[in-house]
């Protein structure tokens, strides 16, 4: 009989920790709703003699997210407001972790370097909602993995 994965295994998706470290200073960014960072290969298409299509190559990347927080922070106003007034831009960190205590496959920590705003939300309401919120995009320039999922048993 196959192996299945045990539904305590799935990753509860509100089970995770968001820290922003910026010039120095480590704020636990516990206002996010979601956050989602992905890289993008850069590929270049490879003519191949003999065969009627092309190959493709990976030539590099790009790191690039995307995060909706509660809108109840200035921090990232403040980042915006010192390049407008300043032209002084600010790079940062985010450390994210997902952890769910009822699954085998542990903990996985990924920190997102060198991160850098898009743009954002200067002044918000909304008299028709129960909650606002705000949505960042980003990009990034590296990344590291020092905690990774354990392989679940049958994997």
């Amino acid at each position: 009989m196959s192996q299945i994965m045990n539904a305590k295994d799935a990753i509860c998706a509100s089970m995770a920790e968001c820290y922003v470290t910026i010039d120095k200073k480590r704020y636990n960014f516990m206002q996010a709703i979601n956050l989602e960072a992905e890289m993008k290969k850069t590929k270049q298409e490879v003519p191949i003699l003999g065969k009627t299509g092309k190959g493709n190559k990976a030539t590099g990347w790009s790191g690039v997210g995307k995060a909706t927080f509660h809108y109840n922070s200035s921090v990232f106003r403040e980042l915006l407001y010192k390049f407008k007034e300043k032209g002084e831009d600010m790079y940062f960190d985010i450390q994210v972790t997902n952890e769910d205590p009822t699954s085998d496959v542990g903990r996985q920590t990924v920190i997102l370097k060198d991160c850098n705003l898009d743009g954002g939300v200067i002044a918000k309401f909304d008299a028709t909602a129960k909650f606002l919120d705000e949505e960042y995009s980003f990009t990034f320039e590296d990344w590291e993995m020092p905690e990774k999922f354990t392989v679940l048993t049958g994997m």
